[in-house]
């Protein structure tokens, strides 16, 4: 997808609060291109399309957390209201609130993103429990997904570049050779 708004800004936003994946309401505002009261407003103007597991609106200790451990949060450290974030739903739900070509753009980047994330989960899952050539090809899958979610906006090329990351269970190392279109 050819759009000025990156994946890994997307990426780099999502945190992780009551075990979930979510975008709080700043980055939200800041990716769909609209203040921030704007997305406080359309949650609180259509509660039916947002109902509890969809936001979740943090409280004092998660606010407190959130601002010592992302930098490009350190802003909330003074907010009067605790904020809102957006889950994978809510998200959703919020694309057909807002309507403008920032948002549309925005929203399938967003889409794209939680999938290839579902995706490399699953098939990490998989590899664990899995031998042989099977597990060869579950860490080769999972190392294009993870190239895909860290480097989208590349293709094959000499350079060489190696992810390696540990798990409990799984050691995957993944080498592509990319560079930018």
């Amino acid at each position: 997808m050819n759009s000025p708004l990156a994946t890994q800004s997307i990426e780099a936003k999502l945190i992780s609060i009551k075990g979930q994946q979510v975008l709080i309401d700043r980055d939200v505002a800041t990716l769909y291109g609209v203040a921030t009261r704007d997305i406080n407003k359309a949650v609180k103007n259509n509660p039916d399309k947002f109902p509890a597991n969809y936001t979740i609106t943090l409280n004092a200790s998660e606010k407190k957390k959130v601002v010592e451990n992302f930098h490009h949060l350190q802003s909330l450290k003074y907010a009067k209201t605790n904020p809102k974030a957006f889950t994978e739903k809510g998200l959703y739900m919020l694309a057909t609130i807002l309507k403008s070509t920032q948002a549309t753009q925005t929203t399938l980047l967003i889409i794209e993103t939680f999938a290839k994330l579902r995706a490399l989960q699953k098939t990490v899952a998989a590899a664990s429990s899995t031998t042989g050539n099977k597990k060869n090809s579950l860490l080769k899958k999972s190392g294009e997904l993870m190239a895909d979610l860290l480097d989208h906006d590349m293709t094959e090329t000499e350079s060489e570049t190696t992810f390696e990351l540990n798990f409990a269970v799984l050691k995957l190392k993944h080498t592509t050779k990319r560079k930018k279109e």
